[in-house]
């Protein structure tokens, strides 16, 4: 009967976890939302501390303050009668914390950072935490996973879980001299960090960086923004820290083109008509699809409306 409630809570207490750490990538992600990082911060300080109670709850570790009496345990509780739990800053100190040291000091940098902006309002935050709210929401669905299952996981909900938008020239000029951040926020920043190692200050569950280098499209007219992964090991990995983001071009078609490709596939009756009548039908030129673009009033198409085409001719196979 014990184990069974103790399952349930922890049950309780993983979901939780995950809702609350979803909350605070869909706030972060909502361009309507001007206070992110202040809203993600205090979010996934809540989903970690959930994440650490399961844990401990889990492992059998007494995580509620007390006093040893003698042979007894007096708990600590509210004026209202509940029990007081560790906080976060004390769940991720314990010796018996399964976190690695730079798990832990990107949570001790967000708890501070929260003690710093919690009074207070701050603005035009968010650019510069970026990478440490990245690593913190990797860092959570890697030991979402490591500690109770990839059943947990939440990397599905989040894809790409803080979103990154190009730098114009003009907001680049911006993060390079910002005058933005108060004292408070800017003091604590530059005070923690320079606490930690070089390594520390590296490594990607501290923070999550990226870099971001863009290139001239072939073609004047023709330059999409397209995230491009390199692979980690590659030549080109080897000069750079962490994750390499690239500004390129997607291929582009125009109908005729597609139309010979679908003939070469060996859809020989697959005609410019056909193919008028299928973006009609399926709305393909609405930009939300992500089927193609418009440059200088013409309409190109992208290599998944290519795929959309051919699986929608298979069906008709069949």
């Amino acid at each position: 009967m014990r184990s069974r409630a103790i399952k349930s809570v922890k049950d309780e207490l993983i979901k939780k976890s995950r809702e609350a750490m979803l909350a605070a990538v869909q706030v972060y992600n909502n361009p309507q939302i001007t206070f992110k990082a202040e809203t993600f911060i205090a979010l996934a300080v809540i989903s970690w501390t959930y994440l650490m109670h399961a844990y401990y709850r889990q492992e059998g570790v007494e995580y509620r303050y007390f006093k040893q009496r003698r042979k007894r345990r007096e708990f600590d509780k509210t004026k209202y009668g509940a029990y007081k739990h560790w906080e976060l800053e004390r769940c991720i100190n314990d010796k018996k914390s399964p976190l690695d040291k730079p798990t832990v000091e990107n949570l001790l940098f967000l708890i501070g950072l929260r003690h710093e902006i919690e009074h207070q309002m701050t603005n035009n935050l968010d650019e510069h935490l970026s990478a440490k709210l990245q690593a913190c929401a990797i860092n959570f669905d890697y030991y979402i996973k490591t500690l109770f299952g990839d059943k947990y996981s939440v990397a599905t909900e989040l894809a790409i879980s803080i979103q990154f938008s190009a730098l114009t020239p003009e907001q680049e000029g911006l993060l390079r001299n910002n005058d933005n951040l108060v004292g408070n926020v800017r003091n604590f920043i530059s005070e923690f960090e320079s606490q930690l190692s070089d390594d520390d200050i590296k490594n990607s569950r501290y923070a999550y960086r990226v870099l971001y280098v863009p290139i001239n499209a072939n073609r004047k007219g023709q330059a999409d923004q397209v995230v491009e992964f390199v692979k980690s090991g590659s030549e080109l990995h080897g000069n750079i820290e962490q994750v390499l983001i690239k500004e390129t071009e997607k291929n582009k078609y125009i109908p005729s083109q597609i139309v010979e490709i679908m003939k070469n596939k060996g859809y020989s009756s697959f005609n410019i008509t056909a193919h008028t009548k299928l973006w009609q039908n399926h709305d393909a030129k609405n930009p939300a699809k992500g089927y193609g673009v418009k440059v200088a009033n013409a309409w190109y198409w992208y290599e998944n409306w290519i795929a959309f085409i051919e699986e929608q001719l298979k069906r008709n196979k069949t």
